[in-house]
């Protein structure tokens, strides 16, 4: 899953990002509200993480704009204010949450993944398609009771399909949810893993599982259940 963080802080950026990334999320970084701004509408996100007091354009501004840009995936927001006035204006302004520094990066992961799972309707972190289970907690695949072992990007494009499922999905999207936005988009990347995935998942060609769309991208079908 790919996330912005938004935060002027040089220390805590590279704290934070380590620690996302360690919990198998892909994040982008930007150091004030008008790049946050930029990269939030120029690219797709599964979440936020902004700080409030942010050069350039301040956090809840941010946020405000956003929303008015009808940008509705969870928003996390980070501020060193613990009154309750503030509280209630980053949520009013559009936030889902709030962390008053200083925190644990491990309580942000948890909260980022409760965000996440909230926002596509799951309160259990298993996703599923037919036979296919898929554990974004403990990272775990499985067909009919049987481990299936991904690699780590292999898992995050299909844990992205599994949470579009019946979507069309571009290459494009596709390496803008497992890489930095500064990717090669001409590369083969997505190719190779599609094919793994298909080699791992449907070695039978049972399922047709994930759909090759000329000139659009793919699609994960959706399978009925058992």
């Amino acid at each position: 899953m790919r996330i912005l963080l938004v935060e002027d802080d040089l220390g805590l950026q590279r704290n934070l990002t380590e620690h996302l990334q360690a919990a198998n999320y892909s994040v982008d970084i930007s150091s004030d509200g008008e790049d946050g701004l930029f990269q939030a509408t120029e690219y797709q996100y599964d979440a936020a993480i902004i700080d409030v007091g942010l050069p350039k354009i301040d956090g809840l501004s941010l946020i405000t704009q956003l929303r008015q840009k009808q940008i509705d995936y969870p928003i996390l927001i980070l501020t060193a204010r613990d009154g309750w006035q503030d509280k209630v204006l980053g949520l009013d302004s559009g936030a889902d949450d709030y962390l008053t520094k200083p925190f644990q990066s491990e309580e942000l992961v948890a909260r980022l993944n409760a965000l996440i799972r909230r926002s596509v309707g799951k309160a259990s972190p298993t996703v599923t398609n037919g036979p296919f289970s898929l554990n974004t907690r403990t990272l775990e695949l499985m067909h009919l009771q049987n481990p299936i072992i991904l690699s780590s990007s292999e898992f995050k494009l299909f844990e992205y399909f599994m949470l579009h499922q019946g979507e069309v999905i571009s290459k494009p999207t596709l390496i803008e949810h497992i890489y930095d936005q500064d990717f090669d988009l001409d590369s083969n990347v997505i190719e190779v893993f599609i094919r793994r995935l298909r080699k791992k998942l449907d070695p039978d060609g049972e399922y047709k599982l994930i759909e090759t769309l000329r000139g659009q991208g793919y699609r994960l079908r959706q399978l009925a259940a058992g």
